[in-house]
Formats: structure tokens, sequence, C-alpha cells
């Protein structure tokens, strides 16, 4: 059988209702610094208005469906072994039937131990202050972050 890699980023989702970062002055980045929510300094910070944020995403993936684009990407899987790797931490990949998906940003439907990042759980409710693993600790989103801890360098 034939493979097929598929790269997908905020484009294909679009469509369905889910806004992107960079896209338009109603755009994610424009309402909230990366800074404030897309941190480990921001999760530091202020752990609840993190959770929020990414509480008010998993809410919206309730509210969206797969797309064409989605469901053509999944069809291709009746002829071809397929890998999906996405940029998207959204599931509508997922939910149009592709089976090989790799999120290279992690996943809105997952939290994670925050001592332990091998201890990832299925999430598809709020997560709140006082969520725990088994082991005690907080649950934090299963994204991966940007980092403010870079230094430029002048000429």
């Amino acid at each position: 059988m034939k493979k097929i890699l598929v790269f997908t980023g905020a484009g294909v989702s679009k469509e369905s209702g889910i806004e992107t970062f960079r896209d338009s002055a109603e755009s994610l980045w424009n309402n909230h610094r990366i800074e404030d929510v897309a941190t480990a300094e921001a999760w530091r910070k202020d752990k609840e208005l993190v959770l929020d944020f990414y509480n008010q995403r998993r809410k919206q993936l309730k509210e969206v469906e797969p797309n064409l684009a989605h469901d053509l990407i999944a069809k291709l899987e009746e002829k071809y072994q397929v890998t999906v790797v996405t940029q998207n931490v959204d599931n509508l990949h997922e939910r149009a039937g592709s089976t090989n998906v790799i999120h290279l940003h992690g996943e809105l439907t997952k939290v994670r131990s925050t001592l332990n990042p091998n201890l990832v759980y299925d999430w598809h409710d709020d997560c709140s202050l006082g969520d725990k693993c088994e082991k005690g600790s907080q649950l934090r989103p299963h994204i991966v972050w940007f980092s403010i801890s870079l230094k430029f360098i002048k000429n």
C-alpha cells in the first residue's frame, strides 16, 4: 500500500470555525498576549488564566465539526496508508476519521501532569485548579508552550 504524508496547520480548521492565532483583528493573539497564556512562565504566574484560555478552546471544539478538507484527508485512508502531521491542537482530523495523526503542538482534548509529562489523560471538559493526576500533581493542558526566556544578541 502506498504511503501519504499530509502536513496541516491552522488553515485546514479555519473553515470549521476554529479561530486562528494570527488571522485578523479578532484572532486569538489579538485578544490574548502569548506571554499571558501560552508559556511556562504564564502557567507559573497565573494558572487560572491559562486554564481558562484552554478551557475556552476546548469548549469551542464542541461547537464545530470537521470540514470537507478533514473529510477528504480521512477518506484517503481507503486507498493509502496516511499519516497526518498537524500543527493544530484540535481533534478535527480524528473526528473526521483519520487514524494516524501526530500533533506537533499538543492536543486540546488531553491534559498532563505538571510533574510527570508521561502522565497524559484524555480530557474533554474544563480543567481546573485542584484537578490532579493519580500521583497528586496538578493537571495542565497538554500543549507545547512557547518560551519567552530566549535572549537575543545585538550585533
